[in-house]
């Protein structure tokens, strides 16, 4: 009898612990503005956003001729019309929003050729021809054959045009945000009047960003909150006229306290050392809030051994819910499963939410049970939900699609952290077996 062949393993990649995360970012509301100190914020952040969207198009223009000497240039302009704090920020922000334009305009190139070379595979096989060993079959029927070779000669075309743009530095990028932009032309599915669209699209276009600087007075001399909550803003050169407290600064009547984290904070700014700060607007409920923000200090990372040695709790990650052991030392199962279930339909607040709750129970039991980390599959499902993989099996890909790997990776991250609970990335071959 022959041997029967078999679909051979691919290697396990070994477990690693990842890195916590670089930075703390929190927010307080601007309570008890008055009309002056609205009117100096919308001044502000109205200049500053024309500014930024001038700067912007100036770095997309220069492609990738850019180069230390157009970035001076275009801070020295930026600087005539703000100030040179003013101009590092917007210079150090569009740079950055230029790198992710670059960074996605990648990644949608890979996903295009990933694309390509599925439909191109699968126009060589015969029709109805089945797939095997992880690899799509042919098509069902010479009608959608015909309609993926169409598609094809779409995907390389918009290949070719994307590659094009990538190799001489085009970039596109929309300041205030694409979906935003998008809603514009269909207001009634926004719900959204003209004008309600019209104040939240130039409220985000605004500038009210500052950069920390250490060894400053409080961290910030462009956007500085006291440790007693007192914000003031250091006005750009126009708008010198605005000021109500020396050297060209409006002090708001607004006092901020910072309730989580707020001890944090305080030691930073106490100390002198850099907090970046940014104040935006909030149409819908007509709220301003201000943002600090600074990097986090490099923890030591402890060995793999060492967190093993006290067990770890296993978690594994559904569209539905998080499924999680208690596993000893030698990776067996301890007690009981638990279940951590959370619903991510409705609206992105709504959903983190949910999964802000559902990790918030499971780093509750991590804590009881004495564990020094969390192991959990190292998931990317980028090449998977695409429907040229997958072909008709909508539901599949949309299954896929609605496991919260991104978000839920950076939130364990997070919240592991502030817990002091490391985090075990394991490779997910294999496990579903």
């Amino acid at each position: 009898m022959a041997e029967q062949t078999r679909k051979p393993l691919r290697q396990i990649a070994r477990p690693f612990v990842t890195d916590g995360p670089t930075g703390v970012s929190i927010r307080d509301r601007l309570k008890s503005l008055t009309g002056e100190d609205e009117k100096v914020l919308r001044a502000v952040g109205e200049h500053m956003g024309r500014l930024a969207s001038a700067d912007l198009t100036r770095r997309c223009r220069d492609g990738l001729d850019h180069s230390t000497g157009t970035w001076a240039a275009r801070k020295r302009d930026l600087t005539a019309l703000s100030s040179s704090r003013w101009a590092g920020s917007i210079t150090s922000h569009t740079h950055d929003q230029w790198g992710l334009c670059r960074r996605a305009q990648h990644a949608h190139l890979k996903s295009l050729d990933a694309g390509i070379r599925t439909i191109r595979h699968r126009l060589s096989l015969p029709v109805g021809e089945k797939g095997s060993r992880g690899t799509p079959g042919g098509y069902r029927s010479k009608h959608e054959w015909f309609h993926k070779s169409r598609r094809l000669a779409v995907l390389e075309e918009r290949y070719e045009r994307v590659r094009a743009e990538r190799e001489a530095g085009q970039v596109s990028v929309v300041r205030g945000g694409r979906r935003l932009l998008k809603q514009r032309h269909n207001l009634t599915a926004a719900e959204k009047t003209p004008e309600q669209w019209r104040s939240e699209w130039e409220a985000a276009r605004w500038f009210l960003t500052a950069d920390g600087e250490s060894g400053k007075r409080h961290g910030n001399e462009t956007i500085r909150v006291t440790p007693d909550g007192e914000v003031s803003i250091n006005l750009p050169a126009p708008l010198a006229g605005m000021a109500n407290a020396k050297q060209g600064r409006y002090v708001l009547a607004a006092r901020v306290t910072f309730p989580h984290r707020g001890d944090q904070w305080r030691d930073r700014v106490t100390c002198n050392r850099a907090v970046a700060y940014r104040i935006h607007h909030d149409t819908a409920s007509g709220r301003w809030h201000l943002d600090a923000s600074w990097t986090r200090k490099g923890l030591p990372v402890i060995g793999l051994d060492a967190l093993r040695s006290g067990g770890v709790i296993g978690v594994d990650t559904n569209a539905d819910h998080l499924a999680a052991w208690l596993l000893d030392e030698h990776g067996n199962p301890v007690g009981s499963p638990r279940r951590f279930d959370y619903d991510l339909t409705g609206t992105a607040p709504h959903r983190d939410a949910q999964l802000r709750h559902a990790l918030t129970r499971l780093l509750h039991w991590a804590q009881a049970t004495g564990v020094q980390a969390i192991a959990i599959e190292d998931l990317d499902f980028t090449d998977s939900t695409t429907r040229e993989k997958h072909g008709r099996k909508k539901k599949f890909r949309q299954l896929v699609s609605g496991i919260p790997t991104g978000k839920l990776r950076a939130r364990l991250l997070s919240m592991c952290a502030e817990a002091g609970i490391s985090v075990i990335a394991v490779d997910p071959a294999y496990t579903s077996m």
